[in-house]
């Protein structure tokens, strides 16, 4: 096969002339090659040409016709390839080549079809496995929280049963610390209701913890009547311990029981979720999230824990209850000290403490209105200064836009003179008003703590007018008669 390429024109345009005879040429040397090229030994690496060129590029070009430069041939047998071709357009490519090249392109295709079938099969198993994977992983998943509901369930069903267990307990524990409570303010009578007149009043809050009379007749009703209350304080004692034992349980069921309840929920929301479902997003990177802190055998346990020690706090309070009934049978004595001195250094020390709370809530009305009139002054700076902001902003847009100007027409002209000294004084105001507007506002915090205070101590005078009055003054309007002594009332 020949080589392919493009012919260099200018070798073969015009024939090279014949070289210097050096030697006498033979006649039969002569007469072999009367009608040929000479060899040129650089034509070898020349590029491929038909045989046709060489011999036209042979021929001595004249400008007589044809005829003329062949006088041995006739006009039938001039070769019309010369001037039927058009000048530098040869043929590149066999026939071969082209069927070739044809053949080769149809199996490329094929070849390029089959492997695209093939790949749209595997593509096909692929997505179909894909599917099944993601089906039945979906499904475990499914069917393990499922699972986890039902376990949450059953652990939910039997806090619910201890809780109420717990609750009846503490509930009875807790009339049997009132009756021990009417035993000792009526079995013991004033030294009781004394006794918890002072743990009242130990509720006052701030300035009004003061050691006034109405305490010192308190504690004289107590020392006189000390010898009953030892035995009931120390059974009652016991049943506030015992009901903060059983408190305690019960806030562990209760916060175990409200950690199942939004498990269950939160499980169970899980458990219905669907690839159809609402409100199903991505969270990148939630997978490397590890944040158990249990796993199921220590989580059972846990619960388990919780609902043993309340059962071990309700027996222990079942038998609390037994020798606390014992005991109030036992008490049965009453006195009477200072119930009369006491109840008129409460009425005393009420009027004082009316009378004072009747001061402070004149101080605390004028104090409100002068923090309102305040506010708006405040409210008016504010508006103030975004007006002048907003000249500012006018202000400032007009110089940056007359900085745009070209070339000379940057003039600084009286316009811009004005607008300078605009935004200065803008400026200059805004600064005042701030100052303005942070001096109100500190006068605003001033008046806002002192309003504060007055709340304060208003509220620490009607804490402690509802704990004379109502509670101590309240508990010592009757007497407490033999069946209230036994805690049966």
């Amino acid at each position: 096969m020949e080589l392919y390429g493009y012919p260099l024109k200018a070798k073969f345009t015009y024939p090279k002339p014949p070289p210097t005879k050096i030697l006498p040429a033979t006649s039969t040397v002569a007469a072999s090659y009367k009608n040929r090229i000479p060899y040129q030994p650089e034509s070898i690496s020349l590029p491929w040409m038909p045989n046709a060129y060489y011999k036209a590029a042979a021929l001595n070009p004249t400008l007589a016709p044809l005829s003329e430069s062949f006088p041995g041939l006739p006009p039938t047998k001039i070769i019309p390839f010369i001037s039927e071709r058009p000048n530098g357009v040869f043929t590149r490519h066999t026939l071969d080549d082209w069927h070739r090249s044809n053949m080769t392109n149809y199996k490329e295709s094929e070849t390029t079809r089959h492997n695209a079938e093939r790949l749209r099969a595997d593509l096909n198993r692929t997505i179909k496995d894909v599917y099944q994977q993601a089906k039945r992983t979906q499904g475990e998943s499914t069917k393990n929280l499922g699972e986890r509901v039902n376990d949450i369930e059953y652990w939910k069903s039997e806090l619910c049963l201890e809780l109420d267990a717990m609750i009846r307990e503490t509930n009875s524990l807790t009339d049997m610390q009132k009756r021990l409570e009417r035993a000792l303010a009526d079995t013991e009578g004033p030294f009781q209701v004394a006794h918890k007149c002072l743990l009242n009043r130990e509720k006052r809050m701030g300035i009004d913890l003061v050691h006034d009379d109405v305490e010192k007749q308190l504690i004289t009703e107590i020392k006189i009547i000390r010898s009953v209350r030892e035995r009931l304080q120390q059974c009652l004692n016991t049943v506030n311990a015992q009901l903060m034992c059983n408190k305690e349980a019960r806030q562990e069921l209760e916060k175990d029981l409200a950690d199942k309840q939004m498990g269950h929920h939160i499980d169970n929301k899980c458990y219905q979720l669907k690839n159809t479902s609402r409100g199903i997003h991505y969270y990148r990177g939630v997978e490397r999230i590890d944040a158990t802190i249990s796993v199921p055998e220590t989580w059972a346990r846990f619960t388990d824990n919780n609902i043993f020690r309340s059962q071990s706090q309700r027996a222990t309070s079942a038998k609390l209850r037994a020798s606390t009934e014992s005991v109030l049978m036992g008490t049965a004595d009453e006195m009477w000290r200072q119930f009369s001195k006491v109840n008129d250094a409460f009425t005393s020390r009420i009027t004082e403490t009316a009378n004072a709370k009747s001061k402070i809530q004149t101080h605390l009305a004028k104090t409100r209105q002068e923090i309102f009139q305040i506010e708006t002054k405040i409210q008016v700076i504010q508006k103030t200064i975004k007006d002048k902001e907003i000249q500012l902003k006018v202000a400032q847009t007009r110089l940056d836009e007359r900085t745009r100007r070209p070339n000379v027409e940057l003039c600084r002209d009286t316009a811009q003179i004005r607008l300078v000294q605009e935004v200065n004084e803008i400026n200059e105001t805004l600064r005042n008003l701030h100052q303005c507007l942070r001096a109100s506002e500190d006068m605003l915090q001033m008046l806002v703590r002192s309003k504060a205070v007055l709340e304060h101590d208003l509220v620490i005078k009607n804490n402690s007018l509802f704990i004379d009055q109502e509670r101590c003054m309240g508990m010592r309007k009757t007497y407490p008669s033999t069946v209230q002594i036994l805690g049966y009332v």
